[in-house]
């Protein structure tokens, strides 16, 4: 088992981290060749809060959010996935036509070096998907067993002293909170029996937690959310955070939403569908898997508008959600969005949004902040749900049974917020100012 960093070593001075990336797909394939990307100065790490954001600390003027913080380098991110096909990630960043083929190939030595390892998969889980490489075993705690044995085989080979891991697999078909979530000696008797109410996603999560590695769950599946992966965290000190990227449609919500309650415009209908032609679409074009994406989708407008506060406004708001496969799209994903409004004396308008986007390069950045903030709260002792992280889920988890909170604006003060504190904590402990070194 590794062991926690000390809360007095801040630095990450030379030492390596490790990325365990279960999901070796469009998003993970997009993160790591943009990381190789900024490091040749090839491209700009746009999206990125952790490279590109400013912090304004004691009224001084702001200063670049990497230079004040003790940040992992990009140079010192080590790679690792596991996937369900054997496609290294030049190969799988190449067959998902998310980047040019002219700035791969620069970087296909690096790309090429990482293959993924056999996953734990149930198809039971990912019904629209066939596996071509998958780990074998009697039971499930079985394929926890080597998935641990995967985390401290790479520690070793690559000499990383930390590590995070970060979900970019598929979405699962939605799995409800059963008896063998709600704690520990349940969920490893669940584990040897082969309860079927335990997936994938979960057994990663324990089997990282088991390794002292912070788990973030980058989709809608229930991991973190249960009291099981919860205790574990909070009792070992590690920290956890999720659940579901915040890239697309969801991000435009919570954009939006806020405006209109802060000028007390009513709304009574938000309708909104997507195209999708990646892994990811033909995933969700199941019913059941689109159900986990439906709920962190509609999540987010009532905790915004407060029916019940302003009733008049919102209490009769409809809001669906559509995501429709369509393979000639791939990861360039299209949403449309038809929300109807009334104003004045309730007279009716509307507003119409065309989203042409791009799934996975929206979602690179938002991982790559993911793993530099829980890798820099491991290194200061945060543990459990890490709720300032919520500004980059649809679905974020409040700390001791807190609210829910969807406002994008909120979400960013309570990041920035934090961060000021750690700056602060870091300083004091330090007795200096501390710079990425």
């Amino acid at each position: 088992m590794n062991k926690p960093i000390p809360i007095d070593d801040y630095s990450t001075g030379n030492s390596r981290l490790a990325v365990f990336m279960p999901g070796m797909g469009a998003v993970s394939s997009t993160l790591i060749a943009g990381v190789e990307a900024v490091k040749r100065g090839l491209a700009l790490p746009v999206g990125s809060y952790s490279q590109m954001g400013k912090l304004k600390v004691h009224n001084s003027v702001s200063q670049a959010v990497q230079d004040i913080f003790p940040l992992a380098k990009l140079d010192h991110l080590v790679f690792a996935s596991w996937d369900i096909f054997p496609d290294n990630c030049y190969e799988s960043a190449t067959k998902n036509h998310v980047l040019d083929a002219h700035l791969l190939d620069q970087l296909q030595e690096p790309l090429g070096s990482i293959s993924p390892m056999p996953a734990v998969f149930d198809q039971k889980f990912v019904p629209r998907l066939h596996p071509l490489i998958m780990k074998k075993a009697r039971t499930k705690m079985e394929y926890a067993e080597l998935l641990r044995e995967d985390i401290r085989n790479f520690m070793n080979k690559k000499n990383c002293t930390r590590g995070v891991m970060i979900w970019c697999a598929s979405t699962e078909i939605y799995n409800p909170l059963m008896d063998v979530h709600k704690d520990r000696q349940a969920f490893e008797l669940g584990l040897k029996n082969n309860d079927a109410s335990i997936s994938p996603t979960q057994i990663y999560a324990y089997a990282a937690l088991c390794e002292n590695i912070p788990f973030i769950n980058g989709s809608p599946n229930i991991s973190i959310e249960t009291p099981v992966i919860q205790q574990m965290a909070n009792e070992a000190g590690i920290p956890v955070a999720g659940s579901d990227f915040k890239t697309g449609q969801t991000l435009i919500k919570t954009i939006l939403a806020p405006g209109l309650r802060k000028r007390l415009l009513g709304v009574s209908g938000w309708y909104s569908s997507n195209i999708l032609g990646n892994r990811d679409g033909e995933v969700l074009d199941d019913p059941d898997a689109f159900r986990s994406k439906e709920i962190t989708k509609t999540s987010v407008l009532n905790n915004i508008f407060s029916p019940d506060e302003y009733p008049d406004l919102y209490r009769d708001l409809h809001h669906m959600v559509k995501i429709h496969y369509y393979p000639p799209r791939g990861d360039n994903k299209e949403s449309w969005d038809n929300i109807d409004i009334f104003g004045w004396l309730g007279y009716p308008m509307q507003i119409k949004i065309n989203f042409l986007a791009r799934d996975s390069i929206l979602a690179a950045p938002v991982a790559l902040d993911l793993i530099l903030f829980m890798d820099l709260a491991a290194r200061i002792n945060y543990s459990g749900i890490q709720d300032w992280l919520g500004f980059y889920f649809k679905s974020p988890l409040p700390n001791n049974g807190g609210n829910f909170e969807h406002d994008l604006n909120v979400q960013f003060e309570n990041l920035e917020s934090t961060l000021k504190k750690i700056y602060t904590s870091i300083n004091l402990k330090a007795g200096k100012k501390l710079v990425n070194d």
